[in-house]
């Protein structure tokens, strides 16, 4: 039994060698058979225009399928193509023509150059000067009163229609304003009230600019009343609403008021 099994193990590696012997030949002797593409068959050339990953294949392949261009067993190679027709940009167009010329001397030029830097930067900075000039100036009369209230600070008075010794009464800012006519009797008490003996003391030349005439605003200056002209114990102006008294010069002498007329 022991001697079958022998046989059949012998037997069997019998036949692995002879299938061995006869997949892998021999590398000895002149049995080394060398298989390679045809040497005289052309490269396939490339087309014309953009190459692709599939067009580079082609033009680097032979028919067969074997790499034509190769470094080693599966590694390719970079193929790097010339380029001789590459054009190089001009920029001849975008640059002064003192500096066109490879030949000359930076320093023999420069002054004219920096002439003409000088002559643009000027002319920037006055030109955004009066640009900004201009946007302040609009800025500033955009804060002004508007042209309907200008209208109204400003009225005309025909100051020769009051008569002497008579008081009139305009509007002016939405405010009374009194024109007083004054005589020279009441020019000249008023020059000499002692002027340390009043609640609020001004001079009557400091309010008067004329003194025949005596503007003031009509308005108490105790709680905003409007007093009578021509009444009250001083000939001047009388407040009915809390008896405050004022003289030919609109100055408070009696009463709550606290302060004169006031001299717009």
């Amino acid at each position: 039994m022991m001697m079958m099994q022998n046989l059949a193990k012998a037997a069997g590696n019998g036949s692995l060698s002879r299938a061995t012997s006869q997949a892998v030949p021999s590398l000895t002797g002149s049995s080394v058979t060398h298989h390679s593409a045809p040497i005289s068959e052309s490269i396939p050339q490339a087309t014309s225009g953009c190459m692709t990953s599939f067009s580079m294949n082609q033009a680097t392949t032979w028919k067969y399928g074997m790499t034509n261009i190769s470094s080693g067993l599966g590694v390719s190679t970079s193929i790097r193509c010339l380029h001789s027709d590459v054009q190089v940009p001009d920029f001849s167009f975008y640059r002064r023509s003192a500096t066109k010329d490879p030949t000359s001397v930076n320093d023999k030029n420069a002054a004219n150059r920096k002439t003409f830097n000088y002559v643009v930067s000027g002319s920037t900075a006055i030109v955004g000067i009066y640009a900004g000039k201009s946007i302040v100036s609009k800025f500033i009369n955009s804060m002004n009163p508007a042209a309907d209230v200008l209208a109204l600070a400003k009225i005309e008075i025909k100051i020769s229609d009051i008569p002497e010794g008579k008081n009139m009464i305009f509007k002016w800012r939405g405010k009374p304003v009194f024109v007083r006519h004054r005589t020279s009797q009441e020019i000249e008490i008023e020059n000499n009230v002692d002027v340390a003996s009043l609640r609020h003391p001004e001079v009557d030349s400091e309010r008067c600019q004329d003194e025949k005439w005596l503007v003031v605003v009509g308005v108490c200056t105790h709680l905003g009343c409007v007093p009578i002209a021509n009444a009250g114990e001083f000939g001047g102006y009388y407040c009915p609403c809390h008896g405050s008294h004022y003289d030919a010069s609109g100055r408070i002498r009696k009463g709550p008021a606290p302060l004169n007329l006031e001299v717009p």
